[in-house]
């Protein structure tokens, strides 16, 4: 692979770029690329397993000091798959596992009644029943697996020690999980985010190794689990938690404590239909495990959309028209802020745009602010959304706008982005992580455009801390609420992650919509920061960062403590 890399890095630009338009061309060499380990820095399987396996060593002396310290029984709940093999893997692997008061199982009853009578579990030391003989006054936790799956054996500890720490309340507690080979080795570890019910909704990425306690909450699981017979029912269950507001505390243990033996690929399209909710429409995505939520879609605010910019005309034409030929959104503005424009040209071509009846032309004659600048222009908006939108942003999906706005305006959401590629269809930015390079990095950075990225968080909308600003739309009360982006501090780098963290504080959720699709010429106009005054600026405002936001850079709600700070292609840590 390293000699086809060298090789094609050797023909003309033109034939380049004519191979780049050849979408299955262009996905055969990047997943050729992905598999040997050279693209964006991905170690290949060999070497991810190495990382694996030392990380299990890790866990492993975390999880001992759990053992023998909980008491308390827990009940555990199997949702059968009529594979008599598999479902017979998960209930005879209990028996090594203590603390458990009774197993339930949960499928056809006629699944049921043969795993009853069979011989291999007759003399079992541990009950097992039906889930429908669960007593509506049972005090018990519940631990819910899948067929086929092997609870590690310091699980129940593990759960009962973060159960602790939350006093017993109404709380679904969760954790990673890995897969069992042929030889019964770990391996592709699963490590996910802290609770993000976006991605819940989207791709149900938690799908089993539920920790369930408290009265209601266990009532309310086996009510469900009893009417909805779904491959995906557990993950559908979460879902339906939080589309109902449901009261109840989510918390994620970094560990993986749940193997799996097969991989469950849900139809998550035909799940989400059975909870039958009008907030939003369902379309399929590029994967079936993964759908597009259209949510409001008959809420139709008025949008000002702001774009600052100095000369740059032909950057400025690209945006506005773009923007102006391709959005199928029609109730925005565009506010173009002129900072000191010098360039005739450039001039002429605002003046002129400036009669279009969907903009205004604002001047800020002071020296470059980018949060001043944004600040300004947001006192003149007229729309109740704002939308920062740098000047080299150039739209790609007629929808974006649409998808974007249908999120903004929910009321537990702040600031939503977008995903943003580089003219080469690599991706820019896909959501931002806190703690790359000991301040904040872009999420799948360079991946291909079309990868699925980490666990399908490349093609599937959900949370994060931050998203960034160089197209972002946040409900203009909420921006007013905070202040607006910190132009005494943050001038220039870092004010879309110091603004949207302050969001969060509101007590709003931060979203990446992978329905939006937009290229972004980063840099271009601005230049890069390769002079030492704007170095020194850089190092001013990243320290700023890091002292204020210290928390989130220690741990990153929307990451995993377990993956790499090092490189933004979610690797193991190393």
């Amino acid at each position: 692979m390293r000699f086809v890399k060298f090789i094609v890095g050797l023909f003309p630009t033109g034939i380049k770029v004519r191979m780049r338009k050849q979408l299955w061309l262009h996905n055969l060499y990047s997943k050729s690329l992905q598999r040997s380990g050279l693209f964006y820095g991905f170690p290949s399987p060999d070497k991810l397993q190495k990382l694996y396996v030392k990380n299990i060593s890790l866990q492993t002396t975390e999880l001992q000091k759990f053992t023998g310290k909980g008491n308390e029984l827990v009940n555990i709940v199997i949702i059968l798959s009529g594979d008599m093999e598999r479902d017979l893997k998960s209930i005879l692997s209990l028996d090594k596992v203590n603390l458990i008061n009774t197993i339930y199982l949960v499928g056809e009853s006629s699944s049921i009644l043969h795993l009853e009578k069979t011989a291999k579990i007759s003399d079992f030391k541990i009950k097992i029943e039906n889930i429908n003989l669960v007593g509506k006054k049972n005090s018990y936790s519940l631990l819910v697996i899948r067929s086929g799956d092997v609870l590690h054996l310091n699980a129940i500890a593990a759960f009962q020690h973060y159960s602790f720490k939350n006093n017993f309340q109404e709380s679904v507690f969760y954790c990673d999980c890995d897969y069992l080979d042929a030889k019964g080795q770990r391996h592709k570890a699963e490590f996910y985010p802290d609770w993000n019910p976006d991605l819940q909704l989207s791709s149900g990425y938690i799908k089993t190794g539920l920790f369930v306690s408290g009265q209601n909450l266990v009532e309310n699981f086996i009510n469900f689990i009893n009417h909805i017979e779904l491959d995906g029912a557990l993950s559908l269950w979460l879902a339906s938690l939080y589309l109902t507001d449901t009261d109840f505390k989510m918390v994620h243990l970094p560990f993986t404590l749940v193997h799996q033996n097969t991989v469950y690929s849900p139809d998550w399209f035909k799940c989400l239909q059975v909870l039958d909710f009008d907030r939003f429409t369902i379309k399929k995505g590029v994967e079936k495990s993964v759908v597009k939520l259209g949510w409001n879609k008959n809420v139709l605010p008025l949008i000002s959309l702001i774009i600052p910019t100095k000369n740059a005309k032909s950057l400025v034409k690209t945006c506005i028209e773009s923007i102006l030929d391709n959005t199928t959104y029609v109730n925005y503005e565009i506010l173009l802020i002129d900072n000191n424009s010098d360039d005739p040209e450039a001039i002429a071509y605002f003046s002129y745009m400036g009669k279009h009846p969907k903009i205004r032309i604002l001047s800020y004659p002071h020296s470059f602010n980018y949060s001043a600048i944004n600040n300004f222009a947001a006192q003149h908006a007229k729309g109740d959304v704002i939308g920062l939108v740098n000047n080299d942003i150039e739209v790609v999906t007629p929808e974006w706008l649409t998808y974007m706005v249908g999120n903004v305006v929910r009321d537990d959401i702040g600031c939503v982005g977008a995903k943003l590629m580089y003219p080469d269809n690599r991706i820019q930015h896909a959501g931002v992580i806190m703690g790359y390079g000991g301040g904040a990095g872009h999420a799948h950075k360079y991946f291909p455009r079309y990868h699925t990225g980490y666990l399908n968080r490349l093609v599937a909308t959900h949370n994060f801390s931050v998203v960034t600003a160089a197209c972002l739309l946040v409900k203009k009360s909420d921006y007013l609420a905070v202040g607006g982006l910190n132009e005494n501090d943050l001038a220039v780098a870092f004010n879309d992650v110091d603004f949207c963290l302050r969001v969060l504080q509101l007590g709003r959720r931060n979203l990446y919509c992978a329905e939006a699709i937009l290229y972004h010429h980063e840099s271009v106009s601005r230049g890069l920061d390769d002079t030492h005054i704007k170095r020194e600026r850089f190092e001013q405002e990243l320290t700023y960062i890091q002292k204020k936001w210290s928390d989130y850079i220690a741990h990153d709600p929307a990451y995993n403590p377990n993956l790499t700070l090092k490189r933004e292609n979610f690797s193991i840590k190393e």
